[in-house]
């Protein structure tokens, strides 16, 4: 399509409509059951339990280094799905559009969406466009569903984690978070600062297929960071979870505009971790097996889960002390994802 902007007829279902839909969407996202153009898609029952989920996305900036809000749509509701051990089926995708956006930037957001749908080997199957007049919303803002299946006899929730568990992260912490602070802020930090967007369905694959009964839970930590996650495992398992502060994997990069802004990367949003919550005598196993795929390159042990005050996580330092971490108050950082 032309680089014109948005205007109140596309989203009137009327021949702008149409347009939108026929030379843009289906353009990049094109498959037999989205362009069917039906009400509803009709989908096969592969078999096993049903996951579904659904998460909204208000981003600003919504392009930025290592993403954008469409990249981040795919990835977050594949990574909700994967964290209940289910393999995302099929996506739905709702748009938002303020009248004035350009269809430029709506071209490439819609062409990241497709790119990111391919690499994770899930379809757009059902979909929705509304707009807004100019000034009642912000660019575009994105909603998007996803269903999977979980294998049978497959049981993880924060409800099973158990003491003397150990907790893993798949990577380094606070990496997204910190870069979208950074850029709204106009900030220069020395090194590479970037999203850690990424969908991690293989990672837990790659788990479950070796030892799926180690793993008792899977998290990812976003909104309020790895702190706010591990308060919910803690006070949903009725433990108290001790993390190593040496153990937590922060790049130079992220841990110097954390210093220079007073930010603690615990609290920071990330887009493409996990925390795995595993039986202890699978750990190392479990660790390697993150380790050997390009998401958990960076996978690090972290903590355990202890009997204690319910809810309470603790970081305990290398000189000896120790420090409360409660859940993150407040709003530090607005539209984050």
């Amino acid at each position: 399509m032309s680089d014109t902007m948005i205007t109140l007829d596309h989203g009137s279902g009327g021949l702008a409509s149409q347009q939108l839909i026929s030379g843009l969407f289906l353009k990049y996202l094109d498959n037999p059951i989205l362009g069917s153009l039906e009400d509803s898609a009709v989908l096969a029952n592969t078999g096993g339990r049903l996951a579904f989920t659904t998460d909204s996305y208000v981003v600003e900036p919504i392009f930025f280094p290592g993403g954008d809000i469409g990249k981040l749509a795919v990835h977050g509701t594949i990574n909700d799905l994967a964290m209940r051990g289910a393999q995302p089926h099929a996506l739905s995708l709702g748009l938002i559009l303020e009248e004035g956006f350009r269809i430029k930037e709506l071209e490439r957001i819609v062409a990241s969406i497709a790119e990111s749908c391919e690499e994770a080997g899930v379809q757009i199957v059902t979909g929705d466009t509304k707009v807004v007049p100019k000034g009642k919303g912000d660019k575009i803002f994105i909603n998007t569903s996803g269903i999977g299946f979980i294998p049978d006899g497959l049981d993880i929730s924060s409800k099973n984690a158990r003491e003397n568990d150990l907790v893993i992260v798949s990577g380094t912490i606070g990496d997204h978070g910190i870069t979208i602070m950074t850029r709204r802020a106009g900030i220069s930090i020395q090194g590479d600062l970037h999203s850690d967007t990424m969908p991690l369905h293989r990672l837990v694959a790659a788990m479950l297929d070796r030892e799926p009964e180690a793993v008792h839970c899977l998290r990812d930590p976003t909104r309020g960071g790895v702190a706010s996650t591990l308060n919910e495992i803690a006070e949903n398992s009725g433990l108290t979870i001790e993390l190593s502060d040496q153990d937590l994997p922060v790049r130079p990069e992220v841990k110097a505009a954390c210093e220079l802004l007073g930010l603690d990367p615990l609290y920071l949003a990330n887009e493409g971790k996990c925390l795995a919550i595993v039986a202890p005598e699978k750990a190392e196993e479990m660790l390697a097996i993150m380790r050997a795929t390009p998401e958990g390159k960076a996978a690090a042990v972290i903590g355990r889960l202890r009997t204690g005050k319910a809810g309470r996580v603790v970081v305990n330092t290398p000189v000896g002390g120790s420090r409360i971490v409660t859940p993150l108050h407040g709003m530090p950082l607005p539209r984050i994802c």
